[in-house]
């Protein structure tokens, strides 16, 4: 009989142990989250930039390359989409692949086109001009919390260094933009 008291108690405080070590972790993970968090700018643009999401990279597939942010949004509606790459061609962004953005149910594909040029853009530096290009349009009915995930070969890691002449030097993805349609 005391065997199973001592037992019952010795899994009660693991059990204590455990649910306290959790509480920590999480509240530490919200507090991590709650500043990762992209917050909709007043004029109801959603500003997206590669350099502060999550990031998955993969050297072998490049196609699979991932960012993803966790983004508040204050006001819904139908938002246009866009992106912005850094370019030395002004004329063909050379994506191999169609860029994909998840948003919940929402999922537009485009292979990125020169929509808007911009010659002294303060995103970029020389070489590289900014180009805009049109990606869609969505709508976000409800206020809050989303994920939203973009794919492309053009994410690629802060500290990557491409051989000078290749493909993947003469674009880079710069970041999203969902701007509220006018009505």
């Amino acid at each position: 009989m005391r065997r199973i008291f001592f037992l019952w108690l010795l899994l009660a405080v693991f059990a204590i142990l455990v649910s306290c070590n959790r509480t920590g972790r999480s509240a530490g993970n919200e507090k991590m989250m709650a500043e990762n968090k992209i917050v909709q700018q007043e004029d109801g643009i959603i500003s997206l930039k590669i350099d502060k999401a999550a990031c998955y990279h993969d050297m072998i597939n490049p196609a699979s390359n991932t960012a993803e942010w966790d983004v508040v949004v204050l006001k819904s509606g139908r938002f246009n989409v866009w992106l912005s790459s850094a370019t030395k061609d002004t004329t063909i962004l050379r994506y191999k692949n169609s860029v994909r953005l998840n948003i919940k149910d929402y999922r537009l594909e485009t292979l990125p086109l020169c929509d808007r040029i911009y010659q002294n853009s303060d995103d970029v530096s020389v070489p590289y001009y900014r180009a805009d290009s049109f990606m869609g349009s969505l709508y976000l009915k409800d206020t809050g919390l989303y994920d939203i995930q973009l794919i492309s070969e053009k994410i690629v890691p802060r500290d990557y260094k491409a051989a000078e002449s290749s493909d993947e030097d003469q674009t880079k993805l710069l970041s999203v933009l969902l701007v509220p349609a006018k009505r």
